[in-house]
């Protein structure tokens, strides 16, 4: 049989994964069971697993599984029992893949003058954590020299960018210019033309025809490695 608090925490992590797709972070179940430490949320979460009710999945930082669930635990929802030995259940169809899942993005080499995207395309991926992407395809460059250091992106970051054709004045894109010259950098139209506006003081705005820039990726996110 389990406690209360197991209960509380497998309704918890449910309702999460059916809203959202992401499993809840040690400190977020910490404040949602009222509990005083995270040690009190491994313990739950290690009893729930030697039990078999819930899985960690490897490699994936925060990812919990849901295997079997109490048998008044029904789609986040509630259901009078005898006995709350638990059962074996199939997920929802309809339950979205959890966010947090690690997966790979295609790797398309460093974004350098004189190279259009296309022809960075290749046979490299980069893992990725889902978290930090929405929906939609997306595609990792990796980013060379300084112009967008004021933006904290800075030379050797990977720019997970997401793959679209068309951006809001002031956001960050992937502009191929005169279908020859990839570069990052903010986009504003600025009246019949089109400015690519640098995040370093000591670069000056690039200014085109529109039908000189191709957007080709909006910057959805950032990976940087430390050595």
């Amino acid at each position: 049989m389990l406690t209360a608090k197991q209960h509380e925490l497998i309704r918890f992590i449910q309702q999460r994964l059916e809203d959202t797709g992401i499993s809840p972070s040690f400190e977020e179940m910490k404040e949602a069971l009222d509990l005083k430490s995270k040690s009190g949320v491994h313990r739950l979460i290690s009893a729930l697993e030697e039990r078999g009710f819930i899985r960690r999945l490897p490699n994936r930082a925060r990812a919990l599984e849901i295997v079997r669930q109490p048998e008044d635990v029904v789609g986040g929802g509630t259901r009078t029992a005898n006995d709350v030995t638990g059962k074996a259940l199939s997920a929802p169809a309809s339950r979205p893949q959890p966010a947090n899942d690690v997966i790979e993005i295609p790797l398309h080499g460093r974004i350098a003058a004189g190279v259009p995207i296309e022809a960075l395309e290749g046979h490299n991926t980069l893992p990725v954590p889902a978290a930090l992407l929405g929906p939609g395809e997306h595609y990792a460059l990796e980013v060379s020299g300084d112009s967008m250091v004021e933006a904290g992106i800075f030379d050797g970051d990977f720019a997970l960018v997401k793959r679209t054709n068309s951006a809001r004045d002031g956001e960050i894109v992937v502009a191929l210019v005169n279908n020859e010259e990839a570069t990052l950098k903010y986009l504003h139209r600025d009246g019949a033309m089109v400015r690519l506006d640098p995040a370093n003081a000591a670069y000056e705005p690039q200014v085109y025809r529109p039908d000189q820039v191709e957007v080709q990726g909006r910057l959805a996110g950032l990976l940087r490695r430390y050595h």
